[in-house]
């Protein structure tokens, strides 16, 4: 009876010795079927959007579509700005359709990240932080930043400590908001979504002034009708000297490559410049 019972026990013993053998050997195909399946996706992606750019034929690009000269409308609704005009220039050179997307400007970097959109033009500045979420193209363009305040105000707000405990704008999700928290920290900052907007704040004297890029801060100034002026006030070339890129969603080199092929070809003929002039003439037609 004791020997029935122990060879009972090694029986179930092996047995179980067995099953242990067989879910590791299964777990092991498991893991290796999974690795190659991961690496196979992988490899798949790999240049997968700009196939999708052109086997679909077109070439979607998501803006905030309130910010001449960069992006913004004419009279008939047509998008138009000098990143409106790059966003053709790289549509062109690889031989697609340009579709335009006119979203919030926080939102856009989601969307190009979930390929809602392909790309994000929308003066976006270059920024260490952003690139920890998306990839960049080469620069564009440089630009300052000017502090925008109510006729009269440009020697009072002119210094950090004139503007220590006021409410100074930006658009909201943007560069400048970043830059009021880290340059001017004793202010208040107050954000909404459109610039229209901040600078009517600005002229109610519901805040001391807005930060905004220097094209968009002139044009602001010029459509004011005397309301608003550039404050004597200056931000260091460390604290705001920024360089505009296209967002690209990360993964995405040979995309990234063809959009600086095209950047590097407008910059350097000057017809980036020209586009750029041209449109804040545009925008200074229509009042913008």
């Amino acid at each position: 009876m004791k020997k029935f019972n122990l060879t009972k026990k090694m029986l179930a013993l092996a047995l179980g010795v067995l099953m242990l053998l067989s879910v590791m050997t299964g777990c092991g195909k498991t893991n290796d079927q999974a690795g190659g399946g991961s690496g196979d996706t992988q490899q798949e992606q790999t240049g997968a959007l700009l196939k999708k750019i052109k086997d679909s034929g077109k070439l979607v690009v998501g803006t905030e579509a309130q910010y001449a000269p960069y992006e913004f409308k004419d009279l008939d609704a047509n998008f138009v700005g000098c990143d409106m005009w790059l966003a053709q220039q790289i549509a062109d050179s690889l031989g697609v359709k340009l579709e335009i997307v006119d979203m919030s400007f926080d939102g856009i970097i989601p969307a190009v990240q979930s390929g809602q959109v392909d790309l994000g033009i929308a003066a976006f500045t270059n920024t260490p932080e952003r690139a920890k979420e998306i990839d960049f193209s080469n620069l564009y363009e440089t630009s300052a930043q000017l502090l925008i305040v109510k006729t009269g105000n440009a020697d009072v707000y002119s210094t950090k400590e004139s503007l220590a405990g006021q409410k100074v704008g930006a658009q909201k999700g943007t560069i400048q908001s970043q830059l009021i928290q880290s340059a001017l920290p004793d202010s208040e900052l107050f954000e909404l979504e459109k610039y229209p907007a901040l600078a009517l704040e600005v002229q109610n004297g519901n805040i001391a002034g807005l930060v905004v890029d220097q094209a968009v801060g002139e044009s602001l100034v010029a459509t004011s009708n005397g309301g608003l002026e550039v404050s004597n006030f200056a931000f260091t070339a460390e604290e705001a000297s920024f360089g505009k890129s296209v967002v690209i969603a990360k993964g995405n080199e040979d995309l990234v490559a063809a959009v600086n092929q095209v950047i590097d070809k407008v910059t350097s003929d000057g017809s980036y410049q020209k586009a750029y002039d041209d449109a804040v003439k545009l925008a200074a037609s229509l009042g913008l």
